[in-house]
């Protein structure tokens, strides 16, 4: 059984991580650009960044101004059993969120969006999000929390067929390009791209696409990581670097994730996460311990499933 005190103490203690430590794949991402990129003005960006992840390791404060806005990701394994079921999981992260924006500090950035009132603390209605997935013959849960700009950095087009493999470069390109001359994103950033399903889930994604994978991480599809690659490579091919400065680093990788969609249409959505890569995950067991790591490990084979029946596989 695992207890909603549990749930609440490691929610509280991830959005601490979250918001101070860079995650080490992104770490050793900007460490490789640091030593390609040749632009003087982003290579400024990139050792400044890196001096301010120290310096946020050492205080124990956020490393960003802007916290961002928190969310949720829980992966609920088949066999988990929660004391307080799932209405007591859903209280516990609101209850963590609300005090950690006030101990860690986080920035209270959530408002009505029609009277502007809040409650400065990260939670109102609908907020923070939380998004569920589930995984078979296992007993633990997966709390994941990523701190997510909320303005800018996304982008969604209803592509068609005809349009194929070069209409969604084309747009891919076109955004980015547009994402660095008009600031609406900080790079570099990992870019997601969700292609197919329906637009929520489209958009859907390529946020989680951004989000919940790490840098270096490839698809199972040979021909999607092909992609994934030509991608990360034209995005660092249109002259801008780190913070839209000229240069040649603005995507430190690119993640695709796809889902089956109506046959007449291609919906296509890109998100940026930005330089804060703010994730951190805990696994709580059933016999009370509990894992942290960086890594959501979100993307299960059962995730990507296709078949209606799911095969006895060893599950992550």
């Amino acid at each position: 059984m695992i207890e909603v005190a549990k749930i609440e103490s490691a929610a509280y203690e991830i959005m601490k991580r979250a918001a101070i430590h860079i995650p080490s794949d992104y770490k050793n991402g900007i460490k490789e650009m640091q030593r390609t990129e040749t632009g003087p003005l982003p290579r400024f960006v990139l050792h400044t960044m890196v001096s301010n992840w120290d310096a946020a390791d050492e205080d124990q404060r956020p490393m960003c101004a802007d916290t961002g806005l928190p969310r949720y990701y829980v992966k609920v394994g088949n066999d988990a059993r929660l004391d307080e079921g799932f209405i007591g999981l859903e209280r516990a992260l609101r209850r963590a969120t609300a005090q950690a924006t006030h101990d860690v500090p986080l920035r209270p950035n959530r408002v009505h969006p029609l009277w502007r009132t809040e409650h400065n603390n990260n939670v109102g209605i609908n907020a923070p999000e939380i998004e569920w997935s589930f995984e078979p013959d296992v007993d633990w849960v997966d709390v994941t929390t990523v701190h997510k700009g909320g303005l800018f950095g996304t982008d969604y087009r209803m592509l068609f067929p005809g349009d194929g493999i070069d209409g969604i470069k084309r747009f891919v390109l076109d955004t980015l390009i547009a994402f660095g001359k008009r600031g609406l994103a900080c790079q570099p950033a990992i870019v997601g791209v969700g292609i197919g399903g329906s637009k929520d889930t489209c958009m859907q994604l390529g946020k989680q696409a951004a989000c919940l994978r790490t840098v270096g991480d490839r698809n199972p599809d040979p021909k999607i990581a092909e992609l994934e690659m030509e991608l990360m490579t034209l995005g660092n091919s249109i002259g801008m670097g780190a913070m839209g400065f000229v240069g040649s680093s603005m995507v430190i990788d690119c993640h695709i994730e796809v889902g089956y969609t109506h046959t007449g249409g291609m919906p296509v959505s890109v998100h940026t996460f930005c330089l804060s890569s703010r994730r951190a995950t805990a696994r709580l067991h059933s016999d009370g311990t509990v894992e942290y790591r960086t890594d959501p490990q979100w993307f299960t084979p059962y995730m990507r499933r296709e078949s209606i029946e799911w095969p006895d596989q060893t599950a992550v």
